[in-house]
């Protein structure tokens, strides 16, 4: 069950934010461009894709469940709305590349909660199906990179109030879907089923159907990820969203949440996602070899993993 607002934010539940603080400072005391203005908007940037696809993964892991096939379902989304989009205009391929990622994870869903198939197996062969599709579809080459709408190259580029526009997009999602989690009988019911199958069921939930919205939360908002994320690059790219799926789970817990289901915050999430999006800018910042960027990146998803089995113990 979602735990109390004051529990929320004792100060043993802040870790995820004082690392966060904590690898902001180290960074700032070795190298001034870390807070340079254009630095910091290339952080949140690059962090909001992230963090869309992190609120879906959350969405999942609190129902005790997870989705490796996130990156593969960026990739297909992101060239769905561009192809669609150059042809039917901005509005039909938004709907198509979120339409598209909710239909995957809607596959998972019934898979997972109807047949009971373990969700590593099922999400691992969606994320190859769907990375095959992606090729197919677009035979291995960018999809409309030249004629995108000029107002959805603006969405990828430009700003409001001075913030970029993909910036407020996982803003907006994180202040309507923390209320559906938190302060709603659906919320607590995928925090029952997380917490305990078998007692969520007893007690009158419906245990398939919150399973399967899980991932249809997950797959959807991986669909909008690939829309902002085709915006960002000005065509959808069939090889986008390559270990995505890793850093979303990475994010999700290092921001407290429990791999075996029923525990997490959103917004914990988010500093999650933070967590990891400044790790990477600090590597290259300091001029870190690529290769020991990703022996560093590695060493951090082993490290929470680790972290969420302690808390499982304990």
């Amino acid at each position: 069950m979602p735990k109390k607002f004051n529990e929320q934010f004792n100060l043993a539940g802040q870790i995820p934010l004082i690392t966060l603080v904590a690898l902001c400072v180290v960074t700032a005391l070795l190298t001034p461009r870390f807070l340079s203005p254009l630095n910091l908007t290339n952080i949140l940037v690059q962090s909001s894709i992230m963090a869309v696809i992190a609120i879906g993964m959350t969405f999942v892991i609190i129902g005790g469940g997870f989705d490796l096939s996130v990156g593969s379902t960026v990739a297909l989304s992101g060239c769905i709305a561009a192809m669609v989009m150059v042809k039917f205009g901005i509005a039909a391929g938004v709907l198509a590349g979120i339409a598209t990622g909710a239909a995957v994870g809607l596959a998972n869903g019934l898979i997972i909660a109807r047949l009971g198939v373990n969700p590593f197996i099922t999400t691992l062969g969606t994320m190859v199906l769907v990375r095959g599709l992606v090729f197919l579809v677009t035979g291995g080459a960018p999809v409309g990179d030249d004629g995108m709408p000029a107002a959805f190259i603006a969405f990828g580029s430009e700003r409001f109030l001075g913030i970029h526009y993909l910036v407020w997009v996982p803003a907006v999602l994180l202040v309507v879907l923390s209320w559906v989690m938190h302060a709603t009988p659906y919320g607590r019911r995928i925090y029952a089923t997380g917490g305990n199958r078998e007692a969520a069921y007893l007690s009158g939930v419906g245990v398939e159907r919150i399973i399967a919205s899980t991932y249809v939360w997950c797959g959807a908002l991986a669909g909008v990820a690939g829309v902002m994320l085709a915006a960002r690059l000005q065509s959808g790219q069939p090889t986008a969203g390559e270990f995505y799926e890793l850093t979303a789970i990475a994010a999700v817990v290092l921001g407290g949440a429990a791999l075996h289901g029923g525990e997490g915050t959103l917004y914990k999430s988010i500093i999650g996602v933070f967590i990891m999006i400044v790790l990477g800018n600090s590597l290259n910042l300091l001029n870190v070899d690529s290769y020991w960027q990703r022996v560093a990146i590695g060493a951090v998803i082993i490290a929470a993993a680790a972290a969420d089995r302690l808390r499982s113990r304990r």
